[in-house]
């Protein structure tokens, strides 16, 4: 399995337009982030986690040219804002693309990208099959995919366990049945919007507390803000096997 973190800001990303503090005045491009998702080559198929407003440039620079299925978290904008940009990807490849996701976040979609599901299509419209996830385990190809249920706030949203890999993002809550899902993990991803606390989102602290319970064996940071602090600094902060996500990283799984 490989893993690529095609963005891992928050919905404004990283700089903030108009924001002049250091992080989004910074140089470095670690500290430059598109909005969060990720894209996961597994078993012979390419899996889209999540289809924010940057896709375009995600696909573009990561040079992704085929998706088999797009696993959704939620039905904000940040994460289902770009799922117009795989008509090129629906053009190359001759070929729907199943969207997977809970019947709220699968009823956005329909009603946001109405042109899509008409009766009638003009042509050029993206080619997609909506996909209820009903059950704690289902499957792609054959690949068995284990759904997480999270808590966004008051929103029940999902991350997702692959072989020895979980994906989770804008948690604020995970209960320990769902943690349970994540024991014997090779490699976490999840949430850490910043330094202090937020109502909405794991801050550095509480993630690193998930990832101390259930102790992957290394662990990458997403959704980060601009209040994190610089890249640079924020390592200094991480244990040895956990890293401040960036985009366009990629690594592999298990091995």
């Amino acid at each position: 399995m490989r893993v690529t973190l095609l963005g891992t800001g928050t919905s404004q990303g990283v700089p903030i337009v108009g924001c002049t503090c250091d992080v989004c005045m910074s140089s470095d491009p670690r500290d430059q982030r598109l909005r969060t998702s990720a894209f996961v080559e597994v078993d012979g198929l390419n899996l889209l986690i999540d289809a924010g407003p940057d896709l375009r440039q995600q696909l573009l620079a990561n040079k992704i040219t085929n998706i088999d299925a797009i696993l959704l978290t939620h039905e904000h904008t940040d994460h289902v804002g770009g799922i117009d940009d795989v008509r090129p990807v629906n053009f190359l490849n001759h070929k729907s693309i199943d969207i997977y996701g809970l019947p709220r976040t699968l009823g956005i979609v329909k009603k946001n990208f109405d042109y899509a599901f008409a009766e009638h299509k003009y042509p050029g419209v993206p080619q997609l099959q909506l996909k209820t996830i009903k059950d704690d385990k289902f499957t792609i190809g054959n690949t068995e995919i284990t759904s997480i249920h999270v808590m966004h706030l008051a929103m029940p949203i999902l991350g997702y366990r692959i072989h020895d890999f979980a994906y989770i993002t804008d948690g604020s809550f995970i209960s320990p049945k769902e943690l349970a899902k994540m024991h014997n993990l090779d490699t976490l991803v999840i949430n850490a919007l910043g330094i202090k606390e937020h109502y909405s989102h794991f801050n550095l602290k509480q993630a690193l507390a998930i990832i101390d319970e259930l102790k992957p064996k290394r662990a990458f940071l997403t959704h980060i803000s601009h209040n994190m602090g610089k890249y640079e600094d924020v390592i200094k902060m991480l244990p040895a096997n956990v890293l401040p996500g960036c985009d366009g990283l990629n690594f592999e799984v298990g091995v």
